[in-house]
């Protein structure tokens, strides 16, 4: 690609692209960064630069990109039948050979699938379930749902106000309050305080039993659940904090929906988080992400015997999307799956995710660290101002981007989040690359430290 033409598509790009969570003022003066080319964990810019992502893309490019396997799969899908509705009684071999894959890889009795077109429409989807099934079964009235602070459950009208992150409500949008309601985030860094992890745990369930009490039993009807809670830093629960929250939601006959968009297909080293990791079984299980890597928009509902017998009946089930089971979309989930079978990347994942974790525990030495969280490959580095009292720097001062910037100017990429940096590589990463992360992350920090010192500002 010529140098003209790079220059053509940033100005093309500024000039009409409008980009999810943009800052105006930044944009217009920085511009955007022009992406061409990726395989396996690197990505080329435009102006021939290398970049190990350690991003992920967005926590989605699982098995790596530049897969050819993956490229002939679509393109022999898209020939054969590029598009076919699944509305009322139509499917399509894709569509109903991934649904049945995802039965049998989902924990307990989650035989049942609403395919989507990603991760936010597969939350609203289940959102509406919660409704629909409590009505199915004689309750009306128990339509309200319950999630938690620091939350993201997806953009949607409906997930971006189920979802409760720092950043996320502008003024200038509206969102849904009523029927929604939120409890504190597991968030044992922040919140721990002088209490024990078996001490907050167990202020955390009896927060979620009195404000089911506060809202009425009789009125609550799901509670939404990220089993690591991911854009909202990283959040990893207390022992037997998601177990206890489940038991609540049994007793109360309360759905549980567990957000897999980010944890299922390997990220921690398991088809799905949920059971594997945290011993629970939920109703729902939505995913997305790592479901194709990134190769095409899908996203998938996961659903119990339970909630499919309620809805049985002389009734209609009115929603869906124009492209769920999308044939070509549902080859390549297929051809995604085939390939960490095949290649083992579960256990490579929580293997190489183990040492990506002790690797990235060192930078807790650095002044500015005042945490390392996460498990396997998803993890977080918190920057504090003071490591003993906890406290942040100034907003104004943008600090996990500068460190982001530093370590994209070294061929790395980071994603910044305020006080944050998230890391979240596909799960083909190699010890080497890990390796590489941590040390250009901690000359970024490093060099961010220093620069910040120099202009005055307390570290330490």
């Amino acid at each position: 690609m010529s140098a003209d033409t790079n220059l053509d598509i940033a100005a093309l790009d500024k000039a009409h692209a409008l980009h999810p969570w943009t800052h105006f003022e930044s944009f217009i003066r920085d511009g955007p960064l022009v992406i061409e080319r990726g395989s396996g964990c690197s990505l080329w810019d435009s102006d021939g630069r290398e970049y190990l992502d350690a991003v992920g893309g967005l926590w989605c490019t699982n098995i790596g990109l530049g897969r050819r396997e993956m490229a002939e799969t679509i393109a022999a899908q898209a020939e054969k039948l590029a598009f076919s509705n699944t509305f009322v009684d139509m499917t399509n071999g894709p569509s109903a050979l991934l649904s049945a894959k995802l039965a049998e890889l989902a924990p307990g009795d989650l035989n049942h699938v609403h395919l989507t077109t990603g991760g936010s429409t597969a939350v609203d989807s289940a959102y509406r379930m919660v409704a629909y099934y409590q009505r199915c079964s004689g309750r009306p009235d128990k339509t309200h749902v319950i999630a938690r602070d620091s939350s993201y459950h997806g953009s949607s009208f409906a997930t971006i106000s189920i979802g409760k992150r720092s950043g996320d409500k502008m003024p200038e949008f509206e969102y849904l309050s009523e029927g929604i309601h939120h409890v504190s985030a597991p968030d044992c860094y922040r919140a721990i305080g002088e209490r024990s992890e078996a001490e907050f745990c167990d202020d955390l369930v009896a927060e979620f039993e009195a404000k089911i009490n506060e809202i009425g039993p009789d009125k609550v009807g799901g509670f939404f659940a990220e089993p690591i809670q991911a854009s909202g830093g990283v959040v990893v629960p207390p022992k037997g904090y998601l177990k206890r929250m489940a038991e609540v939601c049994q007793k109360h006959d309360i759905l549980f929906i567990a957000d897999e968009v980010v944890t299922a297909f390997g990220r921690l080293g398991h088809w799905f988080a949920s059971w594997d990791e945290f011993g629970v079984q939920p109703d729902i299980i939505c995913c997305a992400k790592g479901l194709s890597s990134g190769y095409q928009p899908i996203g998938a509902m996961i659903f119990s015997d339970r909630i499919w017998d309620a809805m049985q009946g002389d009734r209609w089930y009115a929603s869906g999307f124009t492209y769920a089971g999308h044939p070509v979309a549902c080859a390549a989930a297929l051809k995604n799956i085939e390939i960490i079978e095949r290649e083992g990347l579960l256990a490579h994942a929580a293997k190489v995710g183990q040492y990506f974790e002790d690797r990235l525990g060192q930078l807790e030495n650095l002044p500015m660290v005042g945490d390392v969280r996460g498990r396997k490959l998803m993890l977080c580095v918190e920057n504090v101002a003071d490591k003993a009292t906890k406290a942040l720097l100034p907003d104004d001062l943008d600090v996990g981007k500068r460190i982001a910037d530093a370590a994209e100017a070294r061929g790395l990429m980071v994603r910044p989040m305020g006080h944050l940096n998230v890391m979240s590589p596909p799960l083909v990463i190699t010890q080497s690359q890990v390796d590489f992360v941590a040390e250009t992350l901690e000359l970024a920090i490093k060099e961010v430290t220093d620069q910040l010192v120099r202009d005055g500002i307390r570290i330490g």
